[in-house]
């Protein structure tokens, strides 16, 4: 019990410092309309203190305290109007929480950055259970204070590893009612930010597989049941509320341009060859399949695993999946990483993977702030003329490179629960 308080005491701490980075951007004056000042933008830029939460303040309405999808749609140009934004009902509830009492993008940051710390002390409580001593890789992270209040992700990966908390921890409970639970939990977190729903998958393929004579139909089904239940009832009433509001923020993201904001490989790699509608049309349907195929092979290579240990690794394929995602969905934002902190401490994979991880997502998260910078300020800012430039290049292929490798590391590691337990019948013996 010690060592937990301890372990959220110092999350407590990274989560401060996280804030602290960011209230950097924060006034010392606001405009008519709430926004820092003087040179908001150029400050964000330049002293890599941007946050979406801060950013938009300004155009989502939110500083309207306008309640979210009900009264919105999206222009034909893709904007959003009416207090819809580019999110899932429930980050859309947060968002609106967060607005709610205060006038400035000041403390629209700090009440948000309120709202969401639970949810981080939760997951270092959660993982501190289910791995020990390796939630310090979550707990003391360098991602923790660049991105816990980048944007609105620490209530998404509470969901995705309360899920696995429930797998592993709920002892009394039957697999079934466990699988159920934590794909209940996943549905929610669709409803936050879509990804963890990806998990239901492998989920439903470890209840599947874990019956003692037969496959477990039933319970895969159930699992399923459960995520499509939980995704329908958060969604429907806005649904229902305002129709177009609420499909506005499904549409913006698929519509969405491969541009530098998406900060993907795809832009990186392809841009040369973009010629317009042609190109953002192809890239409309080569992600996505992509992500697609990586999930089949993800899941095919967790089969394999099983038919060899009699054990389908839920976690392990969830996992791999997610590096799949991240690499080749055609957004890459740079909290995404949050998202993936976690896996870190489930999964026994080498530690030269998680360091390699953390210097080229650090590299990216750092640089790609200054060379905007340099870019809004007229400076040079080719890979020639500085190490802005070089160091983001290094983030962006050295991070994609890596998470080719921990696909596959991630597919033939155990989990870290195994690992301990493992390594307390030696030490008993």
């Amino acid at each position: 019990m010690a060592g937990l308080v301890t372990l959220c005491l110092l999350t407590a701490l990274t989560l401060v410092l996280g804030y602290a980075n960011k209230a950097r951007c924060t006034g010392p004056e606001f405009n008519e309309w709430g926004r820092s000042e003087p040179a908001y933008q150029e400050r964000a830029y330049g002293d890599v203190c941007y946050s979406d939460i801060q950013n938009l303040w300004i155009g989502r309405d939110i500083d309207r305290h306008t309640f979210p999808y009900v009264h919105g749609g999206i222009e034909p140009d893709g904007s959003l109007y009416g207090g819809v934004v580019e999110y899932p009902v429930l980050s859309g509830l947060v968002i609106w929480l967060g607005a709610l009492f205060v006038d400035t993008d000041a403390g629209f940051l700090a009440a948000s950055a309120l709202l969401m710390a639970p949810f981080g002390l939760a997951v270092a409580w959660w993982l501190g259970r289910l791995s020990g001593w390796r939630a310090l890789l979550w707990a003391l992270s360098p991602p923790l204070v660049l991105y816990a209040f980048h944007n609105w992700d620490l209530p998404v990966v509470a969901c995705s590893v309360a899920a696995v908390f429930v797998m592993r921890c709920w002892t009394t409970a039957s697999l079934r009612r466990r699988a159920m639970l934590a794909s209940l939990l996943l549905g929610l977190g669709f409803a936050f930010k879509i990804y963890p729903g990806i998990f239901v998958l492998p989920l439903a393929l470890h209840v599947l597989t874990s019956g003692s004579k037969r496959y477990d139909v039933k319970g895969a089904l159930q699992v399923v049941g459960v995520a499509v239940a939980t995704v329908v009832v958060a969604n429907l009433p806005f649904a229902l509320a305002g129709y177009r509001g609420w499909l506005a923020s499904f549409q913006f993201q698929s519509d969405r341009e491969v541009d530098l904001s998406t900060n993907s490989v795809w832009y990186w790699g392809l841009r040369s060859l973009d010629d317009g509608e042609g190109f953002q049309s192809a890239m409309g349907v080569v992600s996505p399949l992509a992500v697609l195929v990586s999930f089949a092979v993800a899941c095919a290579l967790g089969w394999r695993r099983y038919r060899r240990t009699g054990d389908y690794p839920w976690i392990q394929v969830s996992a791999a999946m997610l590096c799949g995602f991240l690499l080749l969905h055609k957004v890459h934002s740079p909290q995404y990483t949050l998202w993936l902190l976690p896996f870190f401490v489930l999964v026994s994979v080498r530690w030269e993977w998680i360091a390699a991880y953390l210097v080229a997502d650090a590299a990216m998260g750092i640089s790609i702030f200054r060379w905007l910078y340099l870019n809004m300020t007229g400076e040079s800012s080719g890979i020639h003329d500085g190490f802005t430039a070089q160091a983001l290049m290094i983030g962006v292929w050295g991070r994609a490179a890596l998470l080719v490798g921990l696909f596959f590391a991630f597919l033939a590691a155990r989990s870290a629960g195994d690992a301990t337990r493992d390594e307390r019948e030696v030490r008993a013996a």
